[in-house]
Formats: C-alpha cells, structure tokens, sequence
C-alpha cells in the first residue's frame, strides 16, 4: 500500500450518526430525542426547537455520558417543550373546518370554497381557500407557504425602498425560507434571506429584523458600529428585540405545525 493511500485512508472523515433515544420526564411524559454524534462538536448540546429536542454528542463521547446529560437537564426540556406546546387556536388545516390562520399578528378567519385549482388570497373578511376535487394535503400546504412567501415579499417591498438611500448597495438577492433558529441572515455575496416565519407576527418586528440584516452591509458585525447603524434606521429595534424573545419560539413552532403533513 502506498504512503498516499495510507494517508488518505487515515484522514477519512467520519460521517454524522443519529439515532433517537427515549427519555423519561420528571411529570412520567415520555420524549423521544434525536441523538447525533458529530465529528465537527466540541462538547456536549441539548436543543429544543419546533422539530423537538435533539443531543449532540463529540465523537468520543460516550453514549452512558450523553444520557447522564439528558438526565440532568430533564427539567430544563419539560420546560423548553412547553414553550412548544400547541396554542389552543392552533388550526388544524383541515378542509372546510372553521379556523382561523395567522397572519401580521391576528388570527384572521378561514373560508373554504371548490374551486377548479388550489388558490389562497387574502380579503376584507379574512383568508380564503380554494380546493379542487384532486387537491392533496401536500399541495395544500405547498401552497399555504406559497401564500404566506407572497404576503412578505409584500411587506418587504413596502418598507425596503426607505432604507437603501443609506447603504453602500442594495441585496443581491432577497430569499424567504423556514429557518430554525435565526429569523435573517446575510451571506457574503450579498444575499438576505429571511425566516418565513416573520409574516406570521407583527409587522414592526418583521422590520426590525430587515433592517438589521440591511445594517450588516455597513457593518458585517454585531460590533457597537453596527447597533448605531440600526439605531438611526430603527429606534425601537429594543422593543421588536424583547418581541422575539417572548414570541418567536411560538410563531416558528406554529409555522412549522400549518406547514408540516405530521
């Protein structure tokens, strides 16, 4: 064998492994927990998001130190998941139930109709469902997350045009998409995307978080440059700020549940 294949047989990176483990809570519930061992991790991570709760374990850790960790932040996930828990107006997206869907931080009613295709549109009295005879339950949905893409990009365009004046260049690009944790970013070449999630709270906050991701082509930093930046655009970014500390778990988790077929 040569010293070439040697070393590139040696440097082989391991890849992720997952698996779910179950765990008891102190209230006698039961959790399912995705476990991932990853190469990349430094140390130990319990996460709750809407998916549910999920342990990252280093490479060499072993699985008796991941489920002692478990054990000792049960309490820390019962109250985590709570936060997830279903509001009681949660709709389930069931054709021609009464529901209300949320939308800009009001839970507008729905009217269900046949139609020749699946269509979604928003009028005085509220948010109106089209169905065909072949509509599925994964078209539905595809076309709910269409809809709610259409009523930011509407918001979007509203408020972008006050706020390029002041900056070095407009985005490449603008793209809306599901994101776990964050509600923006922006990527070096100048692409903004933003959590479709935003559209389902209020309106200020949604534009709070453009203007930050904005006041990153002035400063790619959360330096306090940066913060006087999104002082002079946005004055209140404080108030939207605590919003999303008290909110935002509830908006992603009620996202995740109208867009998902679970």
């Amino acid at each position: 064998m040569s010293s070439l294949l040697r070393r590139l047989i040696a440097h082989t990176p391991r890849s992720v492994e997952r698996d779910v483990v179950t765990l008891e809570l102190g209230d006698g519930r039961t959790l399912d927990v995705q476990r991932v061992r990853d190469p990349r991790a430094k140390r130990l991570k319990l996460s709750v998001d809407e998916r549910g709760a999920r342990l990252t374990l280093p490479w060499r850790a072993s699985l008796v130190s991941g489920d002692r960790f478990l054990q000792q932040h049960r309490d820390w996930l019962s109250d985590q998941l709570s936060r997830y828990a279903p509001d009681q107006d949660d709709v389930a997206l069931t054709p021609g139930v009464t529901a209300f869907l949320p939308l800009r931080d009001e839970d507008l009613p729905l009217h269900w109709h046949e139609g020749r295709f699946t269509r979604i549109t928003k009028q005085d009295d509220g948010i109106h469902i089209d169905l065909s005879s072949r509509t599925s339950d994964a078209t539905l949905r595809r076309t709910l997350r269409a809809f709610y893409e259409a009523e930011a990009r509407a918001d979007i365009g509203r408020w972008l045009p006050a706020y390029l004046a002041g900056l070095p260049r407009a985005p490449r690009q603008i793209r809306l998409k599901v994101m776990s944790s964050q509600w923006g970013s922006l990527a070096p070449d100048g692409t903004l995307t933003l959590d479709v999630a935003l559209v389902l709270g209020r309106a200020s906050a949604f534009e709070y978080v453009l203007v930050h991701e904005l006041c990153h082509l002035l400063q790619a930093n959360h330096s306090p440059a940066f913060w006087r930046e999104v002082e002079s655009r946005f004055p209140a970014w404080r108030d939207e700020r605590a919003y999303f500390h008290a909110e935002g778990r509830r908006l992603k988790s009620r996202l995740h549940r109208l867009l998902s077929s679970d």
